[in-house]
Protein backbone atom coordinates (compact mmCIF):
# COMPACT_ATOMS: atom_id res chain seq x y z
CA UNK A 1 0.00 0.00 0.00
CA UNK A 2 1.09 3.44 -1.21
CA UNK A 3 2.35 5.93 2.08
CA UNK A 4 2.46 9.76 1.51
CA UNK A 5 4.95 11.77 3.76
CA UNK A 6 4.21 15.33 4.28
CA UNK A 7 8.46 16.73 3.65
CA UNK A 8 7.68 20.34 5.24
CA UNK A 9 7.48 18.54 9.00
CA UNK A 10 10.54 17.76 10.22
CA UNK A 11 9.89 14.26 11.64
CA UNK A 12 7.55 12.99 8.31
CA UNK A 13 11.02 13.68 6.25
CA UNK A 14 12.98 11.59 8.72
CA UNK A 15 10.61 8.95 8.39
CA UNK A 16 9.41 9.84 4.54
CA UNK A 17 13.15 8.87 3.25
CA UNK A 18 13.94 5.87 5.72
CA UNK A 19 10.49 4.93 3.65
CA UNK A 20 11.89 5.65 0.59
CA UNK A 21 15.35 4.63 0.87
CA UNK A 22 13.61 0.91 1.89
CA UNK A 23 11.28 1.22 -0.86
CA UNK A 24 14.37 1.80 -3.10
CA UNK A 25 16.24 -0.86 -1.94
CA UNK A 26 13.27 -3.68 -2.57
CA UNK A 27 13.30 -2.55 -6.09
CA UNK A 28 10.26 -0.23 -5.64
CA UNK A 29 9.37 2.91 -7.29
CA UNK A 30 8.65 6.37 -5.01
CA UNK A 31 7.72 10.02 -5.67
CA UNK A 32 10.38 12.45 -5.06
CA UNK A 33 10.04 16.30 -6.01
CA UNK A 34 12.89 17.91 -7.95
CA UNK A 35 14.04 21.50 -8.88
CA UNK A 36 11.50 21.27 -12.42
CA UNK A 37 8.63 18.60 -11.61
CA UNK A 38 8.12 15.46 -9.80
CA UNK A 39 9.94 12.75 -10.22
CA UNK A 40 9.18 8.87 -10.41
CA UNK A 41 12.49 6.92 -9.05
CA UNK A 42 14.16 4.14 -8.78
CA UNK A 43 17.55 2.09 -7.82
CA UNK A 44 19.54 2.82 -11.29
CA UNK A 45 21.24 -0.62 -10.75
CA UNK A 46 18.25 -2.26 -10.54
CA UNK A 47 16.77 -3.56 -13.84
CA UNK A 48 13.69 -4.77 -11.94
CA UNK A 49 13.10 -1.18 -10.35
CA UNK A 50 13.87 0.43 -13.76
CA UNK A 51 11.43 -1.93 -15.59
CA UNK A 52 8.99 -1.01 -12.76
CA UNK A 53 9.21 3.14 -13.19
CA UNK A 54 8.92 2.90 -17.28
CA UNK A 55 6.02 0.31 -16.84
CA UNK A 56 4.06 2.44 -14.29
CA UNK A 57 4.60 5.61 -16.69
CA UNK A 58 3.19 3.33 -19.62
CA UNK A 59 6.78 3.88 -21.68
CA UNK A 60 8.55 1.56 -23.16
CA UNK A 61 12.77 0.93 -23.20
CA UNK A 62 13.20 3.06 -26.53
CA UNK A 63 12.85 5.97 -24.01
CA UNK A 64 15.26 5.11 -20.73
CA UNK A 65 15.29 7.63 -17.94
CA UNK A 66 17.83 10.00 -16.96
CA UNK A 67 20.15 9.50 -13.95
CA UNK A 68 20.11 11.64 -10.97
CA UNK A 69 23.04 12.31 -8.86
CA UNK A 70 23.50 13.63 -5.47
CA UNK A 71 27.23 15.08 -6.32
CA UNK A 72 29.61 16.11 -8.60
CA UNK A 73 32.06 13.56 -8.00
CA UNK A 74 29.60 11.02 -8.68
CA UNK A 75 29.93 11.73 -12.16
CA UNK A 76 33.27 9.76 -12.82
CA UNK A 77 31.88 6.46 -11.62
CA UNK A 78 29.17 6.55 -14.11
CA UNK A 79 30.17 7.86 -17.13
CA UNK A 80 33.84 8.04 -19.58
CA UNK A 81 35.20 9.87 -21.90
CA UNK A 82 34.08 13.25 -19.67
CA UNK A 83 36.07 16.34 -21.61
CA UNK A 84 37.05 19.49 -19.82
CA UNK A 85 34.25 21.41 -21.13
CA UNK A 86 31.72 19.08 -20.28
CA UNK A 87 32.90 19.22 -16.38
CA UNK A 88 33.15 22.68 -16.86
CA UNK A 89 29.29 23.06 -17.27
CA UNK A 90 28.51 20.53 -14.54
CA UNK A 91 30.69 22.46 -11.78
CA UNK A 92 28.72 25.68 -13.24
CA UNK A 93 25.21 24.74 -13.25
CA UNK A 94 25.30 21.82 -11.00
CA UNK A 95 22.82 21.44 -8.81
CA UNK A 96 20.48 22.26 -11.25
CA UNK A 97 18.66 22.21 -14.53
CA UNK A 98 21.18 21.15 -16.85
CA UNK A 99 21.38 17.49 -18.12
CA UNK A 100 24.72 15.87 -19.67
CA UNK A 101 24.77 12.69 -22.11
CA UNK A 102 27.87 10.73 -21.57
CA UNK A 103 29.14 7.20 -22.70
CA UNK A 104 28.32 5.26 -19.80
CA UNK A 105 30.58 3.29 -17.76
CA UNK A 106 30.85 -0.31 -19.77
CA UNK A 107 31.22 -1.87 -16.76
CA UNK A 108 28.38 -0.71 -14.54
CA UNK A 109 25.53 -3.20 -14.25
CA UNK A 110 22.92 -1.61 -14.56
CA UNK A 111 19.83 -1.77 -17.83
CA UNK A 112 18.20 1.82 -18.05
CA UNK A 113 16.48 0.75 -21.61
CA UNK A 114 17.55 1.41 -24.78
CA UNK A 115 19.82 3.90 -24.36
CA UNK A 116 23.13 2.65 -26.96
CA UNK A 117 25.80 2.66 -24.10
CA UNK A 118 25.06 6.11 -22.59
CA UNK A 119 23.46 7.78 -19.57
CA UNK A 120 21.83 11.18 -19.22
CA UNK A 121 23.03 12.64 -16.14
CA UNK A 122 22.05 15.67 -13.50
CA UNK A 123 22.36 16.94 -9.98
CA UNK A 124 19.08 18.68 -9.04
CA UNK A 125 18.81 21.54 -7.33
CA UNK A 126 16.52 20.42 -4.49
CA UNK A 127 17.24 19.41 -0.60
CA UNK A 128 14.52 16.35 -0.38
CA UNK A 129 16.17 15.17 -3.67
CA UNK A 130 19.61 15.55 -2.50
CA UNK A 131 18.63 13.67 0.86
CA UNK A 132 17.33 11.26 -0.60
CA UNK A 133 20.14 10.82 -3.48
CA UNK A 134 22.49 11.20 -0.72
CA UNK A 135 21.10 7.70 1.05
CA UNK A 136 20.25 5.89 -2.17
CA UNK A 137 22.72 6.39 -4.55
CA UNK A 138 21.83 7.62 -8.30
CA UNK A 139 18.55 6.97 -9.42
CA UNK A 140 16.91 6.44 -12.53
CA UNK A 141 14.07 9.26 -12.17
CA UNK A 142 11.80 10.07 -15.05
CA UNK A 143 8.50 12.73 -14.45
CA UNK A 144 5.99 12.05 -12.25
CA UNK A 145 2.89 11.41 -14.49
CA UNK A 146 1.30 8.41 -17.18
CA UNK A 147 2.82 8.92 -20.18
CA UNK A 148 0.60 11.65 -22.63
CA UNK A 149 -0.54 13.19 -19.32
CA UNK A 150 0.78 16.18 -17.21
CA UNK A 151 3.98 15.85 -15.25
CA UNK A 152 2.79 16.39 -11.64
CA UNK A 153 3.24 19.29 -9.70
CA UNK A 154 2.86 17.59 -6.07
CA UNK A 155 3.26 14.51 -4.83
CA UNK A 156 -0.98 14.49 -4.45
CA UNK A 157 -1.39 15.43 -8.60
CA UNK A 158 1.17 12.33 -8.68
CA UNK A 159 -0.27 9.81 -7.24
CA UNK A 160 -3.41 10.71 -8.87
CA UNK A 161 -1.55 9.02 -11.88
CA UNK A 162 0.59 6.79 -10.16
CA UNK A 163 -1.50 5.41 -7.78
CA UNK A 164 -0.16 2.09 -6.15
CA UNK A 165 2.35 1.77 -8.78
CA UNK A 166 4.38 3.76 -6.13
CA UNK A 167 5.19 2.76 -2.29
CA UNK A 168 6.46 5.74 -1.06
CA UNK A 169 5.48 9.18 -2.05
CA UNK A 170 7.63 12.01 -0.54
CA UNK A 171 4.84 15.46 -0.72
CA UNK A 172 7.40 18.85 -0.61
CA UNK A 173 4.68 21.34 -1.79
CA UNK A 174 4.12 22.71 -5.39
CA UNK A 175 7.01 21.93 -8.17
CA UNK A 176 8.72 24.24 -9.47
CA UNK A 177 8.76 26.64 -6.73
CA UNK A 178 7.20 29.81 -6.90
CA UNK A 179 9.42 32.43 -8.75
CA UNK A 180 11.34 29.43 -11.14
CA UNK A 181 10.04 29.39 -14.45
CA UNK A 182 9.12 25.77 -14.38
CA UNK A 183 10.44 24.78 -17.60
CA UNK A 184 12.21 21.17 -17.84
CA UNK A 185 16.04 20.60 -17.65
CA UNK A 186 19.04 21.61 -20.56
CA UNK A 187 19.98 19.04 -22.43
CA UNK A 188 23.34 18.77 -23.65
CA UNK A 189 24.83 15.95 -25.62
CA UNK A 190 28.72 15.63 -24.44
CA UNK A 191 29.23 12.50 -26.32
CA UNK A 192 30.85 14.17 -29.27
CA UNK A 193 33.98 15.98 -30.23
CA UNK A 194 31.45 18.97 -30.13
CA UNK A 195 29.01 19.22 -27.56
CA UNK A 196 25.36 20.44 -28.43
CA UNK A 197 22.22 20.79 -27.06
CA UNK A 198 19.70 18.57 -27.99
CA UNK A 199 16.49 20.08 -25.86
CA UNK A 200 16.49 23.55 -24.68
CA UNK A 201 15.38 24.44 -21.00
CA UNK A 202 16.25 25.76 -17.79
CA UNK A 203 19.66 26.84 -18.47
CA UNK A 204 19.88 29.45 -21.96
CA UNK A 205 22.50 28.94 -24.90
CA UNK A 206 23.90 32.52 -23.81
CA UNK A 207 24.84 30.85 -20.25
CA UNK A 208 26.36 27.86 -21.70
CA UNK A 209 28.90 29.96 -23.96
CA UNK A 210 29.55 31.73 -21.30
CA UNK A 211 31.00 28.74 -20.10
CA UNK A 212 31.86 26.77 -23.49
CA UNK A 213 31.84 29.54 -26.30
CA UNK A 214 31.95 26.58 -28.88
CA UNK A 215 28.96 24.70 -27.76
CA UNK A 216 26.10 23.97 -30.44
CA UNK A 217 22.74 25.26 -30.10
CA UNK A 218 19.75 23.11 -31.27
CA UNK A 219 19.76 22.65 -35.23
CA UNK A 220 23.26 24.01 -35.42
CA UNK A 221 25.56 22.10 -37.34
CA UNK A 222 29.36 22.37 -36.95
CA UNK A 223 31.59 24.12 -39.19
CA UNK A 224 32.97 22.28 -42.66
CA UNK A 225 36.73 21.78 -43.09
CA UNK A 226 37.69 22.65 -46.03
CA UNK A 227 38.13 19.04 -47.14
CA UNK A 228 34.54 18.74 -45.98
CA UNK A 229 33.39 21.14 -48.09
CA UNK A 230 35.08 20.06 -51.14
CA UNK A 231 33.28 16.67 -50.84
CA UNK A 232 29.81 18.40 -50.20
CA UNK A 233 28.84 17.43 -47.51
CA UNK A 234 29.48 18.42 -43.44
CA UNK A 235 28.94 15.79 -40.54
CA UNK A 236 26.33 15.94 -38.14
CA UNK A 237 26.42 14.59 -34.56
CA UNK A 238 24.31 11.52 -33.84
CA UNK A 239 20.97 11.79 -32.40
CA UNK A 240 20.98 10.12 -28.86
CA UNK A 241 17.82 8.16 -27.35
CA UNK A 242 18.42 9.12 -23.95
CA UNK A 243 16.28 12.12 -23.98
CA UNK A 244 13.57 11.12 -21.43
CA UNK A 245 12.31 13.88 -19.49
CA UNK A 246 12.62 14.26 -15.60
Amino acid sequence: MSTSFDCSNPEELSEGLAAAQRAIAAKSCVVLPTDTVYGIGADAFSPQGVATLLAAKGRGRSMPPPVLIPRLQTMDGLAMDISEDARALARAFWPGGLTLIFHAQPSLTWDLGDTLGTVALRMPDDDVALDLLAVTGPLAVSSANRTGFPAGQSAAQAREQLGESVEVYLEAGHRPVAGSDGVPSTIVDATGEQMRVVRSGAVSIAALREVVPGILDLGEEPAATPAETAGGTAPSLAKNPTLAKE
